[in-house]
Order: C-alpha cells, then sequence, then structure tokens
C-alpha cells in the first residue's frame, strides 16, 4: 500500500487527466494548442488578414458574409440623434445631418458610407483605421488602410512608453499615440514613404476585442479560412470531374489494324486528338473491343457534404446560414424567424460595442465639441455631448403580427413610443413634424381619414353565415 503522502503528489500531478480534452495519448496528441493567444495573433495577425482579402475577392461565400455583416451592422447608416431639450437638439440634429453629406476628407462618400467602409475592414482585416483632418473649424474623417499602422515597429521608447505593432502606450497601459504611414504599401511611386506619430485623440483604431491586452485585430474569416479554402478546392475538384466526365469518349477499333487517314498524335498503337464532347478514339491494335467512358454523377451525398460544411463556415462567420448561401429551400416561419430572433441580438452587441463605442461616439464628441467652440451652436461641452444612436430597421418576418404586438407593448407601458419609432430607424421628433404636417394638408384640403376598426379574432368553429 502506498503511503499517503505518495497517493497525495500522484494526484496533484494526475489531476488534468480529469479532464480528457488535456489526456496524453494518440488522441490528445492530434489536438493542436495556443498557449499564448496574443502572440498567436501577434504572428498570425498579417498573413491571416491577406488570405482573408483574398478569399473576400474571390470566393463567394466569404463575399457573401461580408455583405452580410456589413448589411446588418450598418444598412442605411446608423444615425444620431442629440439628446439635449428640444430647441437645442433639433439645432444639433439638422447640423449634424447636414454635416454628414462633408464628413469624407476625400469627397467619396458621406458619413454613412464611411461606416459601411469601417465595417468591411473589420470583418475582413480584423481592424478599421480613421483619422480626423482639421480644416479650419471644420473637422472631416479620412479612413486609412489597416496595414498603414505599421505592425512592425515594436520598440521601447526613451520616455518609458511601449510601441508594440505601431501602437504606443504609457507606463500606465494607456493607447497614446499610433505610428502611421502616409500612404498604404504598394503606393510608393518612386517615393519612400515616411512614418508619422498621430496622438491617440486624432486616430480611430477599430476592432473587435476577443482578448485582454489585444493591442490589433483578427479577421472575422479566422474560424472558417481552411474550412473556405478546402471547400473551394473541393468545388473546383469536382467541376473539374464532371467536365471531363461530359467529354462523352469513344474507341474505335480499325479493322485493318490502322488509324489511317484518322487525323491525331499517334501514341504507341493508339491515335488521338483533344479530348471534347463527341470524341472518338481510334485504336489500331486488332482484336480490340469498343468501349465508352462512364460519366460520374454527382450524388446525393455529395450535395449533403457541400450544404454541411457551408452551414459550419456560416456558424464560424456568426451568421444564418442562409444569409451566407441565400438558400431559402429548407427554411420554414418558425425557424427563419428564431435564426433572426438570435442574429438580432448578436447585430445589436456589435453595433453598441464595437460600432457606437469605437468609432461613433468619438466622431460626435468631437464634432459636437468643435460646434460650440466655434460659436456656431450656443451651448455648453455638457449639454452637446449625450446621443442616442438610430440603428436601420430591422424588417419583419409577418409585419403584421409584429406591429400588432408593438402597439400591444406600447399599450401595456413595456416600450415607449421612441423606443418603438427608434427601433425603425427613425427620428420620432421628424416622424411626429411628418404627422403634423401631413395632418395639417389634409385638413386645409378638407381630406379626411379614418382608421378601420381591428378585426375581430378569427373563430374556425363559428358557423358560417346564412345568406338572407
Amino acid at each position: 500500500m502506498a503511503p499517503p503522502m505518495l497517493n497525495r503528489l500522484r494526484n496533484l500531478f494526475s489531476g488534468k487527466r480529469s479532464y480528457q480534452a488535456a489526456g496524453g495519448g494518440r488522441r490528445g496528441q492530434s489536438m493542436q494548442t495556443m498557449h499564448h493567444q496574443l502572440h498567436s495573433i501577434a504572428a498570425a495577425r498579417g498573413t491571416l488578414a491577406a488570405r482573408a482579402r483574398y478569399l473576400a475577392a474571390n470566393n463567394p461565400l466569404a463575399a457573401s458574409a461580408v455583405e452580410a455583416w456589413v448589411s446588418a451592422l450598418v444598412g442605411t447608416g446608423v444615425k444620431g440623434q442629440a439628446k439635449a431639450p428640444a430647441p437645442l437638439r433639433n439645432t444639433l440634429n439638422v447640423a449634424f445631418e447636414t454635416w454628414t453629406d462633408e464628413s469624407d476628407a476625400d469627397g467619396l462618400t458621406d458619413f454613412y458610407g464611411q461606416q459601411d467602409l469601417i465595417i468591411r475592414r473589420v470583418v475582413i482585416d480584423g481592424e478599421a483605421l480613421a483619422v480626423f483632418v482639421q480644416e479650419g473649424d471644420q473637422i472631416r474623417l479620412r479612413v486609412l488602410e489597416a496595414e498603414q499602422l505599421d505592425a512592425s515597429h515594436t520598440a521601447t521608447l526613451s520616455n518609458g512608453n511601449v510601441v508594440v505593432q505601431g501602437v504606443e502606450h504609457d507606463a500606465k497601459g494607456r493607447r497614446v499615440a499610433f505610428h502611421i504611414f502616409d500612404r498604404p504599401a504598394g503606393m510608393e511611386l518612386g517615393v519612400a514613404r515616411q512614418r508619422s506619430r498621430y496622438p491617440a485623440s486624432e486616430v480611430l483604431h477599430v476592432f473587435r476585442r476577443i482578448v485582454p491586452g489585444q493591442v490589433r485585430g483578427v479577421t472575422w474569416f479566422a474560424p472558417v479560412m481552411v474550412r473556405l479554402n478546402d471547400l473551394d478546392g473541393w468545388r473546383d475538384a469536382e467541376m473539374m470531374r464532371q467536365r471531363v466526365a461530359s467529354l462523352f469518349v469513344g474507341f474505335v477499333i480499325a479493322p485493318d489494324g490502322t488509324a489511317a487517314p484518322l487525323d491525331g498524335d499517334q501514341q504507341g498503337t493508339a491515335v488521338s486528338g483533344a479530348m471534347a464532347p463527341g470524341t472518338l478514339t481510334y485504336l489500331s491494335e486488332p482484336g480490340q473491343d469498343i468501349r465508352f467512358s462512364d460519366p460520374a454523377k454527382i450524388g446525393q451525398e455529395t450535395i449533403q457534404f457541400a450544404d454541411i460544411t457551408e452551414r459550419e463556415i456560416a456558424v464560424g462567420l456568426g451568421l444564418p446560414d442562409y444569409l451566407l448561401s441565400g438558400d431559402l429551400s429548407d427554411v420554414n416561419y418558425s425557424s427563419i424567424r428564431a435564426g433572426m430572433v438570435e442574429f438580432r441580438r448578436r447585430v445589436e452587441a456589435l453595433q453598441h460595442s464595437l460600432l457606437a463605442f469605437q468609432f461613433l461616439r468619438p466622431v460626435w464628441r468631437r464634432w459636437a465639441t468643435l460646434e460650440c467652440i466655434s460659436g456656431r451652436v450656443e451651448a455648453s461641452t455638457a449639454e452637446v455631448l449625450p446621443v442616442a444612436w438610430i440603428t436601420p430597421r430591422q424588417h419583419w418576418v409577418d409585419p403584421s403580427k409584429d406591429v400588432i404586438a408593438e402597439i400591444d407593448a406600447i399599450n401595456a407601458g413595456l416600450m415607449s413610443r421612441r423606443e418603438a419609432v427608434a427601433a425603425r430607424g427613425v427620428d420620432i421628433e421628424q416622424l411626429d413634424a411628418e404627422i403634423a404636417a401631413d395632418n395639417q394638408r389634409a385638413a386645409s384640403l378638407g381630406l379626411t381619414f379614418t382608421t378601420p376598426p381591428p378585426r375581430p379574432p378569427a373563430n374556425d368553429n363559428q358557423p358560417a353565415a346564412k345568406a338572407a
């Protein structure tokens, strides 16, 4: 019998065996590990982004995933609505909406188009970069290529600050500056790129943080990149197999053992040309029989394998599979509604923590503060900073049922009318002004519109009324 101390030591060092996933043997050795995730992100981020860019440009599923996330998170654009008192709120909302047309320092799009570009780069590259451009008393935004943030620049500075992959931190770990090239790689045009130090207050660095202490973003395609590449290669192989199989080829024997006067390349006792539909290859060896090719067919199991793989890719990208493939053949009302509810939760979380917090709020703070300083708005900074962001309307699967449920929630005091209107992507002040103007115009023209009373619930057990 082993001493108690020896048993305790044995249990201490063999405790991990209680978790099968931490065990050894052949099964355990085949499982990969990631001991230092921050180091892995730093080492693999650039390669992952480059491969994701290739997939998004060439792979239909990857391109569809990018469009699905951009449409869900941005759509027609997330609009700011000031929370100041009524007169000041209206002034700020009108001024900000006017500014959105002039926000792009390059003059190629508006503020909502810049939101689209930011999210598109976050999904593909894992991060997006923008800088404020001051033009007199006006502020503009310029979206940069994420690779302009010098990932090769990692150093300890003389003032004690530490630069990690182009991002400078002070002694407390706060981001204080970004080291950015003046142009993207490959755009030197005979002049070497120049790297400049931008204060953190002038830079918007947007990425989804998945690890504490993370400095740079990781492409959203990282979990599915191998699957996408393998599926792409498999589909190419299947397509080539079908192309070859479609070349229905016959082999014909010449009675005299010669292939003359046939054209083609002589290979031993056979003469053949390039394979094409309807090709016949003539054999000059007497006594042989004629044979026809047997085209391979795509079986049901092949289609099922492709569908399962596409679902795995959709899960890894955080998307419902019908948004990735566009296939609604297996979707019914209940399944698509349940899928949309869960997906919308995910979208709302990202809109709040990623788009609003890292991009929209800093832009509003900078813009609103400048409006006060320049004197265009007569108010204190504290009054103009509070803002709400109205996301694009989420369309319903069954509008009739959803509207009735929304009205019931408002009547029961479970939600406000402002909340319901904001969920439609509309500013309630603007909506009320439009309704009032419509009513005033209708009254001036002597028009009367009535709303039909709600229909009673259908009773399938009630006998049909007899005709008089």
